[in-house]
């Protein structure tokens, strides 16, 4: 058991702690707080805020472009429906992904992988989110050959198992990690699933949703384990100070300039 009293204590001298001591700061979608999502955009100013690494989600198109979008469709983000996946790159990348947030990022287009590679700073992180099949897994396997992209700087994640799975076989120099919000973890069986389907997949590390009912010593455990730990969305101070707690490696933020100031880092 963690008694209250220890964990302020703790939570007092980690808010105290050199920067050096603290985890990485990975801008979700980029510095999505001001720039449009997954845009060229938000990966410039999440480097312009000195965030250390980005995260960034990718489909495939029908063509078999590896394009950086969220969501399934170009709805929320274009006003248009298109389905990513059965649209041809050359009708994603006339469309103006950026108006939706503001018109200062009006006529921002929708990049590729290669696009987001060509972007990343030497000793900055990039946190690669699979949204589609292990079907995109090769292309975006002859992506980072072609780019030459640093295994040590560059993480698959995914909430797919099988992605997980298909990215080990594929991608052995690189990082791939389980994405899982966790939101049954109060359920002992539910929990030991979560380890089961870790393992099962060969993950290297979990990403895990910060509000879930997660507990440190869980967490701990999976740490012992040699997995690496990322706790997502954290935009405030004192949910990053619990996952510093928790001995989280990155923390994933909308506001990675903001939350820097925050934690004094």
């Amino acid at each position: 058991m963690i008694y209250p009293k220890f964990v302020s204590a703790f939570l007092a001298l980690i808010a105290m702690a050199p920067a050096a001591d603290l985890p990485l700061l990975v801008a979700h979608r980029g510095a999505s707080h001001l720039a449009p999502e997954n845009t060229l955009a938000a990966f410039k100013l999440a480097w312009k805020e000195g965030a250390d690494g980005i995260e960034g989600d990718f489909h495939l198109s029908k063509d078999g472009e590896v394009v950086c979008i969220h969501d399934y469709d170009t709805k929320r983000v274009a006003g248009q429906k298109l389905v990513v996946a059965e649209t041809p790159w050359v009708e994603l990348a006339a469309l103006d992904v950026g108006s939706w947030k503001s018109s200062a990022y009006a006529g921002e287009k929708m990049p590729r992988l290669g696009d987001v590679l060509d972007l990343l700073p030497p000793g900055k992180r990039f946190f690669l989110e699979i949204k589609s099949s292990p079907a995109i897994v090769g292309p975006i396997a002859k992506i980072l050959a072609d780019k030459h992209a640093d295994p040590a700087r560059v993480t698959i994640i995914s909430f797919n198992a099988e992605v997980i799975s298909e990215c080990r076989k594929q991608l052995p120099a690189y990082q791939a990690h389980l994405i899982s919000d966790l939101k049954e973890f109060a359920d002992p069986v539910k929990r030991r699933g979560y380890e089961e389907q870790l393992a099962a997949c060969g993950s290297q590390g979990l990403q895990f949703k910060a509000a879930s009912p997660v507990e440190g010593e869980w967490l701990a455990g999976l740490k012992a384990k040699g997995l690496l730990l990322t706790s997502w969305t954290v935009d405030d101070a004192v949910l990053a100070k619990k996952m510093i707690g928790f001995g989280v490696q990155h923390i994933t933020t909308n506001r990675p300039g903001g939350l820097r100031e925050e934690l004094g880092k």
